[in-house]
């Protein structure tokens, strides 16, 4: 058992339940049993497996499986319990939860002494039709199997497929999908559909300039400060975001990454205590994208603060069940971030926004952070508080 700063046991073992088996979540999860191996905890999610979902786009080179870890493998490695099942939350219940310390799943009531809500959030939705696909279809098929369904192979013209949104996910996507057109030898031209001036706005200037001449020596078209508003038989329907003009454009295939909806906003103090109108509930901690902290640290939508905020809840959760009940505030800033654009590239900063890498230095930098989430998945922590 690792020793855990400024946490005395008590006598009694802990009862925990986590709702939510994506990144925040199971970093909660690792946390605990690494330094209290005797936790009693129940994992809540409707799934039957963790998915690596920021790694998605490597579906066009590696099988789906390598992405899943099965929560039964999870219950075997950790000792914990995975009751299949969604858990609607309310300020409401979140009171109930806090005074009751048990809550209802199906016909089981679950008692627990610490409560951690890691939900996450969903992507936004649009109307689909055939020729329209979105992050939850790449997480049922490989990208490969998907877009030979949707493309019309025998065609002997031109197919055009377009990528709408350019944060990380639409950019990964655009140029997985551009090496795996070339490799196939499959006849099809790619556009960028953006609503901006340029692309990964969230990061500095430097990764558009990059990405986009990335783009033209691809010879991937941009189609800046458009708005999506459809997708009708083999036209994309746009809205000119200057000018306010509806206009169509050729597009056989439409991916949307439209980013994420949270389902529901959470207040948490500096320390991952769920707040509910100004009242801390000191035994349900918040963590993952569906949380805000009150606090200096990094509240962006990004698997990097997923697992710091479930980590910081695990940790805290103990301190609070223990003798002295000192906690830590949340105070993680990100000191780097990468995109991958396809398997031989990428774009990043590290330690400061202002110092951009590419290439093959980025994507190690990327190996190595993808590589510290999957030690943690097998109990073994090497992040660095």
């Amino acid at each position: 058992m690792a020793l855990l700063p400024f946490y005395i046991p008590g006598k009694k073992r802990i009862k925990v339940v986590i709702a939510g088996g994506g990144y925040a979540g199971l970093a909660a999860l690792t946390t605990l049993k690494r330094f209290a191996p005797d936790t009693d905890i129940t994992l809540i999610d409707p799934g039957d497996q963790h998915l690596k979902i920021t790694h998605l786009h490597e579906t066009f080179r590696y099988p789906l499986s390598d992405l899943q870890v099965p929560f039964s493998t999870l219950e075997e490695r950790f000792g914990c319990r995975h009751i299949k099942a969604s858990l609607a939350v309310t300020d409401e219940l979140l009171r109930q939860w806090q005074d009751n310390r048990y809550l209802a799943v199906g016909d089981e009531f679950i008692e627990f002494d610490y409560l951690v809500i890691a939900m996450g959030a969903e992507s936004r939705q649009a109307e689909l039709t055939e020729n329209v696909l979105t992050l939850q279809h790449f997480m049922q098929k490989t990208g490969p199997e998907l877009l030979v369904e949707c493309l019309k192979t025998n065609e002997q013209n031109q197919q055009i497929i377009s990528v709408v949104g350019a944060g990380a996910t639409g950019i990964q996507f655009l140029f997985e999908i551009r090496q795996f057109l070339s490799g196939q030898k499959i006849n099809a031209q790619l556009q960028l559909i953006y609503s901006g001036d340029r692309v990964l706005t969230q990061f500095p200037q430097g990764f558009d300039t990059y990405v986009q001449s990335c783009m033209q020596d691809m010879r991937i078209k941009g189609v800046p400060n458009a708005r999506y508003h459809g997708q009708a038989g083999d036209q994309i329907q746009l809205e000119d975001k200057e000018t306010g003009q509806l206009y169509e454009l050729p597009s056989d295939l439409t991916l949307l990454f439209l980013g994420k909806k949270q389902k529901m906003v959470m207040s948490a103090n500096l320390f991952g205590q769920a707040v509910v109108s100004k009242q801390t509930l000191s035994n349900i901690f918040i963590a993952g994208d569906c949380s805000v902290y009150e606090s200096l640290g990094s509240n962006v939508q990004s698997a990097q603060s997923a697992v710091r905020k479930g980590k910081l809840v695990g940790r805290n959760i103990l301190r609070h069940s223990g003798l002295l009940a000192i906690l830590e505030p949340y105070l993680h800033h990100d000191i780097g971030y990468v995109v991958n654009l396809g398997p031989v590239d990428a774009v990043g900063w590290l330690v400061t926004e202002g110092n951009i890498v590419t290439g093959i230095p980025a994507l190690t930098i990327k190996e190595l952070v993808e590589a510290q989430y999957d030690l943690l998945l097998r109990g073994i922590d090497t992040y660095v508080v």
